[in-house]
């Protein structure tokens, strides 16, 4: 395990570059050119299957956002009545207009916050579907696939891309749409006010719009490394806490506080040049745009004097100036948000499309009732994806027959594993095929199959819940009467029983409150507990002292014998009753048969029978 990541290395040329390459079905690393063609903003389409199902909710959100706008545009016309009006002798009639402006403020007041509650629960709903769909999507791959890419930077895709999403859809993306509607109303009224004046700002246009493309564009760059780099650190963090205490045992804190500093630290840096880009953006545009007003303003006025408009249609004129100025502003703003956005969005999809090397078949087939358990290898050659070249399984050939304990030996990377892995269909095999009562596994759905498996594995899984729950992840709906006989047929029920609060105690994260036998013996309850025709052991019982070992051996005999039992161990001694003995040695069968037959015969198993068993003496 590497805590310390690659050095010097740019998140985006390498980890996270091995997961985009693989969601685009590529071998090799995305290139500068894809990343750049990929974060248009047209990409931020992708999020419209997940907005489709409330667009009742977008169409009330759109009328609030045309409504507002369209007051916004029409408040200029009662100041311009005000003013011009504001010596007449009428007191009634004056009053009419200040209250017509009153009410229009007051109408504009209720749209804007409909707006914003409506524009909210969207952006918050879609949210909420696309982690539950990313979600979907990533707990069912295969192994191969975190093969590539860090649990890490998976999850900061759910929760830091998906917040930048919400942030633009509850928010941006509204305030974009009326501005846009602003600045388009307001130049055809600037247009209908003065002719002369709007041809004028029409000028300062293209200064606008030249920035904005440039600083724009590389603006877009920055935020996506930005991006990368936040998703690099929390993949890092990840990594380290999740061996806190390899890394304490081995005083390597300082060295992961400087690693994760550092790559925190060029986040920042990357996230500060981001905000210069977009502070110097802003700043030019602001400058352009108000200067350009206050040149306009300064030539209305000479009007005014002159008697071409009257006071009321140059304030007028003015407000719609300012409305289209502040538009212009908040858009040059909105656009990095949705460069952003559409960084996260890409980054997103591409979990959502990403390629599964093992598929589900489309008319799959089921299997006979009841499931005998029988296993068959035929010609079975695999190597795992990051390593091609190393044949874990080479031409392997093996049938269990249903209701046989077959044990697995052989020095380590021998393909032990390899094949517990294989048959519950986390790999498919390069050459051959893995048959469950003689039906091929690809021709079955795999959540189909499964439940027919029960895994003990080497390197125990323990959930941050209570003891009780634990277990019953076997199964969901045991009781809690077969939750505890399946502990005690584990040698779990004792020290459970013990714990403060019995079998709701909460066990902690990764079980950190129970020694490795006590989670071993609650990993082996939960497979009791499954009750399924084919048990996989790893190793099972290697974390267990002797005692222990007794009597979980003991309930694994029982256990086994109706069912189809495959062992992997080192330990000799837990093998020793099995059925027949499978040796393995680099990925290959080199021997089967008992125990005796096995030692009688010479080869690998004696050898390491007589290390294990008589420190190199001579085996009986």
């Amino acid at each position: 395990m590497n805590l310390l990541g690659p050095q010097g290395t740019r998140p985006e040329q390498g980890k996270l570059s091995k997961g985009l390459g693989m969601a685009r079905n590529k071998a090799a690393p995305t290139t500068e050119e894809d990343r750049e063609s990929s974060r248009e903003i047209g990409v931020l389409g992708a999020l419209w299957p997940f907005m489709r199902p409330y667009w009742l909710l977008m169409f009330a959100a759109t009328c609030a956002l045309v409504l507002t706008a369209g007051l916004s545009l029409t408040l200029p016309l009662a100041v311009r009545r005000v003013v011009d009006n504001f010596r007449i002798s009428e007191s009634a009639l004056l009053n009419q207009y200040f209250m017509a402006a009153l009410v229009i403020a007051a109408l504009l007041a209720v749209g804007t916050g409909l707006r914003y509650a409506l524009v909210t629960r969207l952006g918050e709903r879609v949210v909420s579907d696309i982690r539950k769909a990313v979600f979907d999507r990533v707990i069912g791959m295969s192994p191969a696939f975190f093969e590539k890419i860090m649990t890490g930077e998976v999850l900061s895709r759910i929760t830091t891309d998906t917040t930048l999403i919400q942030s633009v859809l509850g928010s941006s993306v509204s305030i974009a749409l009326r501005n846009l509607l602003i600045f388009i109303g307001g130049m055809v009224l600037m247009l209908l006010t003065s002719a002369k004046l709007t041809g004028l700002v029409l000028l300062i246009v293209p200064a606008v719009i030249v920035p904005i493309m440039v600083l724009g564009r590389r603006l877009r760059g920055i935020s996506r490394e930005n991006q990368d780099w936040i998703a690099a650190s929390s993949g890092n963090a990840g990594e380290a806490l999740g061996a806190v205490q390899t890394v304490q045992a081995f005083t390597h804190e300082n060295a992961s506080r400087a690693q994760f500093s550092k790559m925190t630290e060029t986040a920042f840096d990357v996230s500060i040049t981001r905000i210069k880009t977009r502070a110097y953006l802003t700043v030019i545009v602001i400058f352009l745009v108000f200067s350009g007003i206050v040149g306009v303003l300064w030539m209305g006025a000479n009007d005014v004097r002159a008697g071409l408009m009257s006071e009321g249609t140059l304030i007028q004129f003015v407000i719609y100036a300012v409305l289209v100025a502040g538009s212009v502003a908040a858009l040059s703003e909105i656009w990095s948000e949705l460069q952003r956005a559409a960084g996260a969005t890409e980054r997103l999809i591409e979990l959502l499309n990403a390629t599964d090397t093992v598929k589900d078949p489309k008319a799959a087939e089921t299997l006979s009732q009841p499931v005998q358990g029988e296993i068959t290898f035929e010609d079975v050659s695999f190597a795992y994806p990051s390593r091609p070249g190393v044949q874990a399984l080479n031409e392997v050939n093996l049938t269990v027959r249903p209701g046989e304990t077959v044990a697995f030996v052989g020095p380590s990377g021998a393909g032990k594993t390899t094949i517990i892995q294989m048959i519950q269909r986390f790999y498919d095999p390069d050459k051959g095929a893995i048959l469950l009562d003689g039906v091929a596994l690809p021709d079955l759905q795999r959540d189909d199959f499964r439940q027919y498996l029960a895994m003990v594995p080497q390197d125990p899984v323990i959930f941050a819940a209570s003891a009780r729950e634990n277990i019953r992840f076997g199964r969901p709906d045991a009781t809690d009467a077969e939750v505890e006989a399946a502990a005690a047929a584990a040698a779990a029920h004792e020290f459970i029983s013990n714990l403060p609060e019995g079998y709701d105690s909460f066990v902690g994260e990764r079980g950190v409150m129970l020694s490795g036998g006590q989670k071993q013996r609650i990993a082996i309850a939960r497979a009791i507990l499954r009750d399924a025709p084919v048990l996989l052991l790893d190793e099972a019982t290697s974390a267990l002292d002797a005692e222990s070992e007794h009597l979980v051996q003991a309930a694994v005999d029982e256990l086994s014998q109706s069912r189809t039992t495959l062992i992997v161990a080192h330990r000799l001694a837990t093998v020793k009753k099995a059925d027949r003995i499978v040796v393995m040695e680099e990925g290959q069968v080199v021997a089967t048969g008992t125990h005796e037959a096995l030692v009688a015969e010479g080869g690998l198993y004696a050898r390491l029978a007589r290390l294990q068993f008589t420190d190199g003496l001579a085996v009986e």
